[in-house]
């Protein structure tokens, strides 16, 4: 294995649920020693469920290769560790409620008037400040909040969307901005105190509809499997019951998929459909030509033919389909009650390495021990 970017950082990581253990989890993967500090009980996202092999799927997923401490910050003694720890970290991250670290006096501005070369990153539901800085927020909450709910799945009722969107995000978004502090630390020596949001961080990613919104006058709905934006894009059913989507990025490959794959130069030739904006806006005929050429084939013959024209073209799936998909790399994480196979990380590295999932406080007496007062 290759030698790992943030070796010989130490990174102590507050934190419960989703978003905070994303961020130390990517900075583990890249090297980083993560102590993870847990209440006495435990995350409590270790409850989650029992699904990865007798222990939590999202804590299997979010844990792995870091030092697990439970640590009731109320205690002195307790503290006395944690202050230890900090006083030597290179991070801190921490998702706790407002306000809770300046209570204790571990808020950023303490910790950075000590320690000015350290990075410190608070994640929060809405950001230190505004009307909502005080409110609680969970995935589910934000999603609906962010407005992210109201642009997806089929036209009528809302549902949130299927995996913990919001958390995953602001997780990868904070592990980002740690990871461009620390490249900055490295080369002035000049710490950071970073704000990251579960709110920002959808709300960024609604930029294109909310433009629609304030430039327009018009924010694109529920769209199912179709684009707002861009057409043909979508699903069709072929004349065997399958489901093909398709996804037409430029006007070329609509003369491609017209005239090579549907057989109809007529149609590559229009000038009334010759642009995605007038495809949009005559989206019914645009759908309904395509559709009924997919009606009239097999799955398989659609496939053979967008794969010659290099269209881009994918299948349905369940989950099921994603287990058994040919393409879904796995690699082992152990734990307590045996091990679990999960889907390898995004971003591929010459660094990674399989770790275990730590056990609550597994860490805990060479961890007081190493950082022991005095």
């Amino acid at each position: 294995m290759s030698s790992r970017p943030f070796e010989g950082v130490l990174v102590v990581s507050l934190e419960q649920a989703v978003a905070a253990p994303m961020a130390s989890q990517r900075l583990a993967e890249a090297g980083a020693r993560v102590i993870k500090v847990e209440r006495p009980e435990g995350d409590f996202a270790r409850g989650y469920d029992t699904a990865a092999g007798g222990i939590s799927s999202y804590f299997a997923w979010l844990n792995r290769g870091k030092e697990s401490v439970a640590l009731d910050l109320k205690d002195p003694a307790d503290m006395a560790v944690m202050r230890a720890m900090l006083a030597r970290a290179d991070v801190f991250i921490q998702n706790l409620a407002h306000g809770a670290t300046a209570r204790m006096g571990l808020d950023a501005a303490s910790l950075l008037a000590a320690r000015p070369e350290m990075v410190v990153c608070d994640m929060s539901g809405y950001g230190p400040v505004g009307p909502y800085a005080e409110a609680k927020a969970y995935d589910l909450l934000i999603q609906a909040e962010s407005g992210i709910i109201a642009v997806s799945g089929a036209p009528g009722a809302y549902g949130r969307i299927g995996v913990s969107l919001a958390d995953i995000g602001t997780g990868i978004n904070a592990a980002g901005a740690i990871a461009t502090a620390l490249v900055r630390r490295f080369r002035t020596g000049e710490g950071a105190s970073l704000e990251v949001s579960l709110f920002d961080s959808m709300a960024e990613w609604m930029t294109v509809p909310l433009l629609h919104h304030d430039y327009l006058g018009r924010a694109p709905g529920q769209a199912g499997l179709a684009h707002p934006s861009i057409a043909p894009y979508g699903a069709f059913r072929t004349a065997d019951g399958g489901t093909v989507l398709i996804s037409i990025q430029s006007d070329r490959e609509w003369r491609v998929l017209a005239g090579e794959v549907m057989g109809r130069a007529d149609l590559a030739a229009d000038p009334a459909l010759a642009t995605n904006n007038q495809r949009v806006a005559d989206r019914a005929r645009t759908d309904a030509e395509v559709g009924a050429w997919f009606a009239g084939v097999t799955r398989a013959e659609a496939e053979a033919r967008l794969s010659a024209a290099r269209i881009a073209f994918g299948a349905l799936n369940d989950v099921a389909g994603l287990s058994r998909h040919p393409q879904l790399d796995r690699w082992q994480a152990g734990h307590e009650a045996g091990s679990v196979a999960l889907p390898m990380p995004g971003a591929r590295a010459d660094w990674l390495a399989e770790a275990d999932v730590p056990a609550l406080d597994q860490h805990g007496q060479a961890i007081r021990a190493e950082f022991a007062p005095g």
